[in-house]
């Protein structure tokens, strides 16, 4: 069923090709909106948990209910609120390590998603009484909301910047890793706090989100990028602020015969939009394509938004 062409995105690449800019923003608003909906309506009526940071905002959550008897602030519900709190001190980090632009887009998302989540109501009755049902809908609405997030260019807060942070500086490190991590300790907790069913059938939802994501975005695996430039100096600077290896060789254009540089490198997913900018502000005119293990993508200024 997932080899379905829906989940091929065809028609999100078309989107994106056409409108950029505006598509990002609407990706990362209307994912945050999605993904909302999917915790707070069938994940968090069901007592389930989330993993990441999100994860750790429910659970601080329950914690003030448990002992304060406080389940909403003027009728809103403050999961979203501790979410925020919690991922500002890495907003800083992204900051000072992933550039103003990367943060600054990060921040509006997760603000986006702390309004939404803090806005979409918890229903007392779950609309979807059967765990197993309950994970697989809310893993795949989910997977496709955080899916949109990050295909907008922005991040949904958490393990995924402290992934962008720590690329920059260790390029081989495990993002996968790390996000298991975290999980870990998350899914650990509910384990402790409550019982082995919760713990359980959170891990599966956290599993069908996953897989979901994936068919929405860029696969987390290391990704072959070619530049044709006629410009100088962006070799240097992809060396000096990805600390990723380079090849280069001069080319010659066919049909102007112009001289041209070639340029190959590997990065991550979580270093797109940093490469983004390097070759934006040296040439807005370079042309790039990507590939991901042996399947060409296409052109990569549809990701990336690099000029004509």
């Amino acid at each position: 069923m997932l080899n379905h062409k829906f989940f091929e995105m065809n028609w999100f690449n078309k989107f994106e090709d056409k409108w950029n800019g505006l598509s990002s923003t609407i990706l990362m608003i209307l994912g945050n909106l999605i993904y909302a909906f999917s915790i707070n309506l069938l994940i968090t009526p069901m007592h389930l948990y989330n993993g990441g940071f999100l994860g750790i905002s429910q659970i601080v959550r329950h914690l003030i209910v448990v002992n304060t008897g406080v389940a909403t602030i003027y009728g809103l519900d403050f999961t979203g609120i501790i979410y925020f709190l919690i991922n500002i001190p890495l907003f800083l980090y992204a900051y000072s390590s992933a550039g103003f632009k990367f943060a600054t887009k990060t921040l509006i998302s997760i603000g986006i998603s702390s309004v939404c989540l803090t806005l979409v109501p918890v229903p007392k009755i779950p609309y979807i009484d059967d765990y197993l049902t309950a994970c697989v809908v809310a893993g795949v609405i989910g997977g496709i909301g955080t899916g949109m997030i990050l295909r907008g260019g922005s991040s949904t807060g958490g393990p995924d910047i402290i992934a962008v942070c720590m690329a920059k500086k260790n390029p081989n490190i495990s993002v996968g890793m790390l996000n298991n991590v975290v999980n870990f300790a998350v899914y650990g907790c509910c384990l402790l706090l409550f019982n082995v069913k919760i713990a359980v059938y959170s891990f599966i939802y956290s599993a069908v989100k996953a897989m979901f994501i994936d068919r929405m975005h860029t696969q987390n695996i290391k990704t072959e990028v070619l530049i044709i430039t006629k410009k100088e100096g962006i070799e240097k600077i992809l060396t000096e602020e990805l600390n990723r290896g380079v090849t280069s060789w001069k080319g010659t254009g066919a049909y102007t015969g112009d001289e041209v540089n070639i340029i190959l490198t590997l990065v991550s997913k979580y270093e797109i939009e940093h490469l983004k900018g390097i070759v934006n502000d040296i040439d807005s005119h370079a042309f790039l394509m990507m590939s991901e293990g042996e399947n060409i993508v296409g052109n990569f200024k549809r990701h990336i938004g690099v000029g004509e």
